[in-house]
């Protein structure tokens, strides 16, 4: 792709995204969201490649149905309170569309089919792009509309997409896949709570983006696309292999590392709402997520395959990490002892 033309599309996205989350008015954060989506569809096909192609057209339908769901949710509202203001949303079949319309943009249960989709066809770096900065507008409106939204319904989409993103992550072989059912399972835990704490949903995405961009860039770097492929990589970067490790293991919330931070506020507020029941389930539903991670994990870590694959071993390279992925792994694995700094217990 033209550098030109690749630097206007990334303006773009950041323009789209700066819009939306500034914005106090419907029509302005329709029109950031829609800059999003027309910039990072380029990013998605400029490979060219029959499948690029297919998940740049699903992502489109996708992102356009949402949009317009957006659009006449806040119409709704508009015409039936007389109010455009984003923080002004109260009415129900409004609030009930919005829903609709964010968890569709999001690829929250049950409008999550095209996300694994899409990042499979995308490449790595624009699929870090869909998991991490594609979400940060809805997740804003969410932010600001939380006071209005049913907290049933949410708990509800939340549990399905803990349990739905961890059963069918359970059987792929294709790591773009894991990661986007990975994502659908973060999604869910971020869900529960926006009603009760958006601050702690917030919290949660940005640490869920803090592992993820450190994921991303290591496989990037070690041009890993299937777990058959990272079983080789071993011999190639042992200490990016390392740091890959403990990513995953953070991004499967397990205590020592960042990733158990947003998990542990998240069960102690849900138990002070008294929402034990829920909080038992989100909590059991992980257990399927850890499971993929820890194959991820054994699979970055092998030294000696268990079998012999079709790959050829690679060659030991002396190219240095890059400095980006060295700082995200450590903010990735080592927050959790500075946890009442970010976010303070009460």
């Amino acid at each position: 792709m033209n550098p030109q033309a690749k630097l206007i599309f990334t303006i773009s996205l950041l323009l789209g995204t700066a819009i939306t989350t500034s914005s106090n008015h419907w029509i302005m954060a329709w029109a950031g969201l829609e800059i999003n989506t027309l910039a990072i569809l380029p990013l998605i096909s400029k490979s060219h490649h029959p499948r690029a192609i297919e998940a740049a057209t699903k992502y489109f339908l996708v992102q356009a149905t949402a949009s317009t769901l957006l659009l006449f949710s806040s119409m709704t509202n508009a015409w039936y309170t007389g109010q455009w203001d984003i923080t002004q949303l109260t009415h129900p079949i409004s609030c009930l569309i919005l829903t609709s319309a964010i968890a569709m943009k999001l690829g929250l249960v049950p409008f999550h089919f095209w996300f694994p989709e899409v990042l499979q066809g995308a490449p790595l770096t624009t699929g870090l792009l869909l998991a991490t900065v594609m979400k940060f507008p809805p997740i804003t409106l969410f932010f600001l509309t939380s006071h209005s939204l049913n907290p049933t319904l949410l708990t509800c989409m939340a549990i399905l997409s803990a349990a739905l993103g961890g059963w069918m992550g359970l059987n792929q072989t294709q790591i773009r896949k894991i990661l986007a059912f990975s994502s659908i399972a973060h999604l869910g835990w971020m869900t529960i709570i926006i009603s009760f704490d958006p601050k702690l949903t917030l919290l949660n995405f940005y640490i869920y983006s803090l592992m993820t961009a450190a994921t991303f860039l290591a496989l990037n770097s070690i041009k890993a696309l299937k777990l058959t492929t990272l079983m080789t990589t071993w011999t190639k970067t042992p200490s990016l292999n390392a740091m890959l490790f403990l990513t995953l293991l953070s991004l499967a919330g397990l205590p020592p590392l960042t990733g158990f931070l947003p998990k542990w506020l998240i069960i102690q507020e849900l138990t002070k709402q008294s929402m034990a029941p829920a909080a038992t389930a989100i909590s059991l539903l992980s257990l399927l997520g850890l499971f993929f991670y820890l194959r991820l994990a054994y699979c970055t870590t092998i030294t000696l395959p268990p079998h012999t694959t079709n790959h050829m071993k690679q060659w030991h390279t002396n190219k240095p990490t890059h400095i980006t992925i060295a700082i995200l792994t450590t903010l990735s694995t080592m927050l959790l002892p500075i946890s009442p700094l970010i976010y303070p217990l009460s």
